[in-house]
């Protein structure tokens, strides 16, 4: 057996992980990582990376059918699902070497690419060699979910790890599941030819808004997709030619079946409890400073338990390098914002409306901006959408975006929560014409309109001022 000493050891190379083992490294320390799977995880190969490439190959399928707005004859696209693919596989390609094993080694990471198991609580055996670390960090990401559906694990079946490499097109797409990556791969495939299907065991979107959430799925099903709402799948089985599922009391018969019915962290190799760490449903159980029961052990991203989301991976790793390299105090505290890359795109950051009301009570005021009101959207024709914010105190507390770019327009209230910026700086700022971020600036305008316009005191001072001016 090789022994490893290192000052870091990251179990893991998704987005957590890399980003903990770079900005260790070049900071200095001494850092192993263990990866038996491919480099940049599921985020680069069979997650975020592969599904925006669909859905940008989907949504140019989608133009050519609807530019009779604008005076283009609508056509009806011919699509080579194969060469879809084919730019699905060249998006990988081109960002893989970000993530590569040689760029890593280039900035004096050791790599190590097996799997990985603790022998205790400051060791960890991986293939011939064992590593004694100072500090841990698991990484290892998530995998799919598989229900508990009778006949479901008989039946062939997709999920996000194997559908990017289906080269032909399916005619009649399931998908048990109406999370984002449900509802994502619903509207991609049905842009892409395909009769989709979607069997929602609750609402579709239920983390988000119902009110923004609705105008997202009014747009997709008015495309062709079916959501089935509230309908539990209840029995999988094989068909000739397909599969049939069984839901809400009929059969639907598909030729392709998609699971996305949620995920699980991957946990399972690593011998946890030989190391001390306790482990539940959802995750190693972690504090606020993602730091495990064993001290010497941090996790984050999907194995730390909490939202699964690649951005909330990589914000976690900021969290534990500060405390791990500089031993200071470090928690994981910033509203984190996340995006349903659908057309329209559907983005929330900070409370929902539901979860305001509860914390704040008759102090929160509910303010909303159509994106009819965007001269912007009104050139681009894109005026479905809406933009939600929730204000208490005078400060943001919560935003929901459905429309065009609104994980663009997203990312200006991530920053007003994170820094805790008063409203009144949102209503002041000067932005170009015509922007969407304007519908985000009239928003906030909304919030001082009542109070000034409609104020005796405002319209009185202001006539006082007018009479003694000279």
């Amino acid at each position: 057996m090789e022994r490893i000493r290192a000052d870091v050891c990251v179990i893991g190379a998704g987005s957590g992980g890399l980003s903990v083992a770079a900005g260790a490294a070049q900071m200095g320390a001494r850092v192993v990582l263990v990866e038996a799977g491919e480099m940049g995880g599921d985020c680069l190969n069979a997650g975020c990376v592969p599904s925006k490439a669909l859905l940008a190959a989907a949504k140019a399928a989608q133009a050519m059918r609807t530019g009779a707005a604008f005076g283009l004859r609508p056509v009806e696209p011919e699509i080579d699902f194969a060469a879809v693919k084919d730019h699905v596989a060249r998006s990988i390609a081109a960002i893989a070497p970000h993530d590569s094993q040689e760029r890593f080694e280039s900035l004096g990471v050791r790599v190590l690419r097996d799997w990985g198991r603790f022998l205790s609580p400051d060791e960890l055996q991986v293939g011939r060699r064992i590593i004694r670390a100072r500090r841990f960090v698991i990484a290892t990401g998530s995998r799919p979910d598989l229900p508990a559906i009778p006949g479901i694990g008989e039946v062939d079946h997709l999920t996000n790890e194997t559908i990017f490499a289906l080269r032909e097109r399916p005619d009649h797409l399931v998908i048990i599941g109406g999370g984002p990556i449900g509802i994502e791969m619903a509207q991609a495939h049905r842009r892409l030819g395909c009769r989709v299907t979607v069997i929602a065991g609750r609402r579709a979107l239920p983390k988000d808004d119902p009110e923004l959430a609705a105008i997202v799925l009014a747009a997709l099903r008015s495309e062709g997709v079916e959501i089935l709402e509230g309908v539990h799948a209840e029995a999988v089985s094989a068909r000739s030619g397909g599969v049939a599922v069984t839901a809400g009391g009929r059969t639907i018969l598909g030729s392709h079946l998609l699971v996305a019915a949620g995920r699980r962290p991957a946990l399972e190799a690593l011998d946890l409890d030989r190391a001390g760490v306790e482990v539940t449903e959802r995750g190693v159980k972690v504090g606020p400073d993602l730091r495990s029961g064993n001290r010497r052990i941090y996790a984050v991203g999907d194995a730390a338990g909490g939202l699964q989301f690649t951005h909330l991976a990589g914000y976690h790793a900021s969290v534990v390098i500060r405390a791990i390299l500089f031993g200071l105090p470090s928690k994981a505290t910033a509203a984190i914002p996340w995006v349903t890359y659908t057309e329209p795109e559907l983005a929330h950051v900070g409370l929902t409306e539901a979860e305001a009301r509860d914390r704040h009570g008759p102090r929160l005021d509910v303010l909303r901006v159509p994106f009819a009101a965007s001269d912007r959207a009104q050139t681009e024709g894109r005026t479905t959408g809406l933009v939600k914010l929730m204000v208490a105190g005078g400060r943001p507390v919560g935003v929901s975006i459905a429309g065009a770019h609104a994980g663009e327009m997203i990312g200006l209230w991530a920053l007003a929560l994170a820094g805790r910026v008063r409203l009144s700086t949102v209503a002041g700022m000067v932005l170009p014409y015509p922007t969407l971020n304007d519908l985000s600036k009239r928003a906030a305008g909304a919030y001082f309109s009542p109070r000034l316009f409609d104020s005796r005191v405002v319209k009185g001072a202001v006539r006082l001022v007018q009479r003694v001016l000279p």
